[in-house]
């Protein structure tokens, strides 16, 4: 273990700061159905049905989605499907009528829908807006290799982005913001107790997520990758959530991510405590890393309150074997490392901090 004194902000700050998300081209189409190569596009334009159009579609298509607002919920069952519209100004938002779908019947607003038996793979949603629904903004379940990109989920009473029961997702520059819950949730299963799954190499990457109950919640879920996203202005920042069930959470790795005054404050709910002030917190994992962040001015008087935390889960079980290393910390309270829970083989090298609870974890 070595100590070493906090001496400004390091290049990765900077650069993780200046992370800005690029422009987004708009979409060009001239009519319902599109040719110039092997898989057909089928344009839709404000005032058609998006599902009508996904109902058609095979394996290859894409669904391009012109500027404007569209009012309905929208399911996908088909695999190697796209879903592709012109940025921000293709925005998807509840409609007044009864859900036609049962993703609509669920509040969610776009939701990729597998079975067990047979994931739905290969899905691709970019360059669209999704706001304003009673759950989840977009919500997968049951898929392998699903890419949301360049989506921003605003405004949803549950999650902005989230799956379940799914492998190999790659979440990336995506703007999540306002949400109640949380931004981007990853779960095993929203359904009933069971062992971690098995993410197979998920991530999420790039993205900037702002005003969210929490930021990025992973829970139950083993083998993924959270980096280079700007978390800031949540009640917390990144959570990783583990419990008893077996396999156990963890084999995460948490790195180069910018975790900024989380400082928003959420009351107690019956899953949670009051939260406020939290950067990134770990209950209940094993043999994660968190290597690299920029954790910064995360301040509140919660259980979970400081830079990076590790707190046993909520049934008790402690954090095991995890590793904390090269983080540059500052300004959180009422710590920058906090080890409260004291679990067996967790590590602290080589971070850059002013404060740790026991004093010996800078």
């Amino acid at each position: 273990m070595r100590t070493r004194k906090l001496c400004g902000l390091t290049a990765l700050t900077a650069a993780a700061l200046a992370l800005e998300l690029a422009a987004l081209p708009s979409a060009q189409a001239t009519g319902s159905v599109a040719s110039g190569g092997p898989d057909p596009v089928h344009v839709v334009q404000p005032g058609q049905s998006i599902q009508a159009a996904l109902n058609t579609a095979r394996p290859g298509d894409t669904i391009e989605l012109l500027a404007g607002v569209y009012r309905e919920n929208v399911q996908i069952t088909t695999s190697q499907v796209t879903l592709r519209g012109a940025g921000s100004r293709t925005v998807l938002r509840p409609d007044k009528k009864a859900a036609a779908n049962a993703c609509g019947k669920a509040g969610h607003g776009l939701c990729v829908t597998g079975t067990a038996e047979q994931p739905v793979t290969n899905v691709r949603i970019q360059s669209l807006k999704v706001s304003g629904f009673a759950k989840n903004g977009i919500w997968a379940s049951y898929t392998d290799r699903l890419r949301v990109r360049r989506v921003t989920a605003a405004d949803n009473g549950q999650q902005g982005i989230g799956q379940e029961m799914s492998t190999r997702g790659v979440f990336v520059r995506n703007v999540l913001r306002g949400n109640k819950e949380s931004g981007i949730h990853i779960v095993n299963t929203n359904t009933h107790e069971a062992g971690s799954i098995d993410a197979r190499g998920t991530e999420v990457v790039g993205n900037r997520l702002s005003e969210n109950g929490l930021g990025v919640v992973i829970r139950r879920m083993r083998n993924l990758t959270v980096e280079q996203n700007i978390i800031t202005d949540n009640c917390g920042g990144l959570f990783v959530i583990g419990d008893e069930n077996k396999p156990r959470a963890g084999a995460l790795t948490l790195r180069h991510n910018a975790v900024l005054e989380n400082n928003r404050l959420c009351p107690a709910s019956d899953r949670l405590p009051v939260i406020q002030g939290a950067g990134i917190v770990l209950t209940g994992s094993e043999g994660s890393r968190v290597t690299g962040n920029q954790v910064f001015n995360n301040v509140g008087k919660s259980p979970m309150s400081g830079g990076v935390v590790l707190f046993n889960s909520f049934v008790g079980v402690p954090n095991t074997q995890n590793a904390i290393s090269q983080n540059v910390l500052s300004g959180n309270r009422p710590a920058d490392l906090a080890d409260r829970d004291k679990g067996p083989g967790n590590t602290f090298a080589d971070n850059v901090c002013g404060t740790s609870v026991p004093a010996d974890r800078c």
